[in-house]
């Protein structure tokens, strides 16, 4: 059980412009149109038109189609794109689907349509119908007096992936990981790292998942996946059991570093296994959403998706990974996580997380947090599209206060993807004059690796700000690989790498690596902060972090 970045697969649709450059890969550069020019409103309507279209699924959007008629302004365009909406929602609703009418139902709302009372359900109704779809919650046993007692709501999850083959020899495949319950039914939680090779579109072998019961650990009893997270790296399973025990889902929140926990879990197979520790620290970042927990509870292969418990029994985090070279050092993902997608878990399929398309930290005044402020924006994104800029101050959300990153982070996590939330905005914040608006963002799907997006789509100056931490300025209009650094972001790659502002910077080659997971970069610099000392340096960037939202 390695550390490891856990990324969601995405697809987020732009229509093409006339450009003004060239992108980092030799493509072309998104241009906001002039809806003022006939040609191009009307091929925009085009490309409305084609959202609402059935007749293409891989295109078919709806609500994204309701979000740009909204920007382009053409009154008949909103009427179809409504229309198209409501029907989704009308359909959802038939198919009890709670979860998707929701958040279609949230798309209208923050569009402001007046005729929204004519819908069959209110926002108030959706929320309950959603929070009574899913089992679980608050529904766990009671009266525990041992810890240990515990032991029975866990389970151990075994994925045969048949037989593979090394040096011509055939030898039985598995992974062994571990898992909870949250219901009565049979609903069962553990880490997507686990059962990965059995949703993987792209694996071709034999998978299938079982789960042995703590209380007899020789009968392996047949599993279903429902929904995964692969960002998030949780699972939700389904087996045909009457749970023995039913954990109760508690609160990280109430715990701080130095308490107590407990591990329960499988490790390296050995079934009832229970472990114990201190929360070490609570705000790793070791996902690109939200923080991770850290536990010196020992944690080994076979423990992850195990639940991480509090002294009443109550799940506060869940088990997710290791390193096994360093005896302690072991990590869980806070329980708040799961509580807020279990709806979007017994929806089923792979979750997909939203964002706006932009890269950003927070933003600090006079030494107090006052938003998040957008670094980059990429260009055709949903932000770009809304009219949000670089230098603007991301204050509220969804009708929540944004304060830091954190903060839009969550907001993220308790919205799906294909749907439409309103932001503030506060702009010019350190002028004399700074002024607020509110605009109506759609969240697109969160790309696996939203830099490598960045990269494709936009010029090389621009793209060095979210991959290296630094702006970049042509030394001349011949001069295609030629800069000087214009600022530089405190912590980045660039920070560490002794780049100042001014600095002559050639970039000499470049290449993303062949899991188009990362960029590597040569350049030829003379970094002030060296003496003006001529400086060939290779920097290697991920095309995911946590600062893309």
């Amino acid at each position: 059980m390695k550390l490891r970045s856990f990324l969601a697969s995405a697809f987020f649709p732009l229509l093409l412009f006339p450009v003004l450059s060239c992108a980092s890969d030799g493509g072309t550069v998104f241009v906001a149109p002039d809806y003022s020019l006939a040609e191009v409103r009307k091929g925009e309507i085009d490309a409305i038109d084609a959202l609402l279209s059935k007749e293409n699924e891989d295109s078919y959007n709806p609500v994204m189609g309701l979000w740009r008629a909204k920007l382009l302004g053409d009154e008949e365009t909103v009427g179809r794109a409504f229309a198209a909406v409501v029907s989704e929602f009308d359909s959802a609703v038939e198919k009890e689907n709670w979860y998707a009418a929701r958040s279609l139902f949230k798309a209208l709302r923050v569009e402001e349509y007046p005729s929204l009372g004519s819908l069959s359900k209110t926002e108030e109704e959706l929320d309950r119908l959603c929070a009574l779809s899913v089992p679980g919650l608050g529904g766990g046993s009671s009266g525990v007096s041992k810890v240990s007692s515990l032991i029975n709501g866990t389970v151990t999850i075994w994925v045969d992936k048949g037989i593979s083959f090394h040096n011509g020899m055939g030898y039985a495949d598995r992974v062994i990981g571990s898992g909870f319950f949250i219901s009565k039914d049979g609903y069962i939680i553990t880490n997507n790292h686990v059962i990965e090779d059995v949703v993987d579109p792209k694996n071709k072998k034999y998978s299938r998942v079982f789960i042995k019961l703590a209380e007899d650990s020789t009968t392996r009893i047949p599993a279903k996946v429902i929904g995964w997270d692969s960002i998030l790296d949780l699972a939700l399973l389904k087996a045909e059991v009457d749970a023995p025990f039913v954990f109760n889902l508690g609160s990280s929140k109430d715990l701080d570093v130095g308490d107590k926990i407990y591990a329960i879990g499988s490790p390296v197979g050995l079934e009832r296994t229970l472990t114990s520790g201190i929360v070490s620290a609570t705000d790793r970042k070791l996902f690109t959403l939200g923080s991770v927990m850290q536990i010196d509870a020992a944690v080994n292969s076979g423990n992850s998706g195990g639940p991480c418990i509090d002294e009443n029994g109550n799940v506060q985090a869940i088990v997710f990974a290791g390193m096994l070279q360093y005896e302690g050092l072991n990590f869980a993902i806070p329980v708040e996580y799961l509580k807020s997608e279990l709806p979007a878990l017994f929806a089923g399929g792979r979750i997909d997380h939203p964002w706006i398309s932009c890269f950003g930290r927070t933003k600090k005044v006079l030494g107090k947090e006052a938003g998040l402020e957008i670094l980059y924006s990429l260009p055709g994104g949903s932000a770009d599209r809304s009219g949000l800029k670089v230098g603007d101050v991301i204050v509220g959300a969804d009708g929540q206060k944004i304060r830091t990153l954190e903060d839009f982070q969550g907001i993220l996590l308790k919205n799906s993807a294909k749907t439409v939330i309103d932001i503030s905005v506060v702009r010019g914040i350190d002028s004399d004059e700074p002024s607020e608006m509110k605009v109506a963002v759609y969240l697109g799907v969160r790309p696996s690796a939203p830099g490598l997006d960045v990269y494709n789509s936009d010029l090389i100056a621009n793209a060095f700000v979210p991959l290296f931490g630094m702006k970049l300025v042509p030394l001349s209009e011949n001069a295609s690989r030629k800069f000087v650094v214009q600022s530089v972001l405190r912590g980045s790659i660039a920070d560490e790498s002794g780049f100042s502002e001014m600095d002559p910077l050639q970039i000499r080659s470049k290449k993303v690596s062949e899991d188009k997971t990362a960029l590597y970069v040569e350049v030829y610099t003379k970094n002030r902060k060296k003496g003006y000392v001529d400086v060939p340096l290779a920097m290697i960037s991920s095309f995911d972090s946590p600062y893309y939202f």
